[in-house]
């Protein structure tokens, strides 16, 4: 998996969600996406760039930060995995 490509992927969701107003709000949405339309070896391989924190390929702060709080989460039954 090419890890720039998923970066600018969720670099493109994170510049859609920044305009609400409520960051953490904007947060979980980020996460929702990934989760919903995310193939979960393309979201393991965000978590895993974003658990390494090598400097993250240019990952948006907004999108590192959702990651972080809500998909860095264990899987719960509701999300299939």
């Amino acid at each position: 998996m090419d890890i720039d490509n998923l970066v600018r992927m969720a670099n493109r969701i994170g510049d859609y969600f920044s305009a609400y107003p409520d960051r953490n709000e904007a947060e979980a949405s980020i996460a929702r996406h990934i989760q919903m339309f995310w193939t979960p070896p393309m979201r393991r391989e965000l978590l895993a760039c974003v658990a390494r924190d090598d400097g993250m390929h240019g990952m948006h702060t907004l999108v590192a930060d959702a990651v972080r709080k809500h998909l860095a989460q264990p899987a719960t039954a509701s999300t299939g995995e």
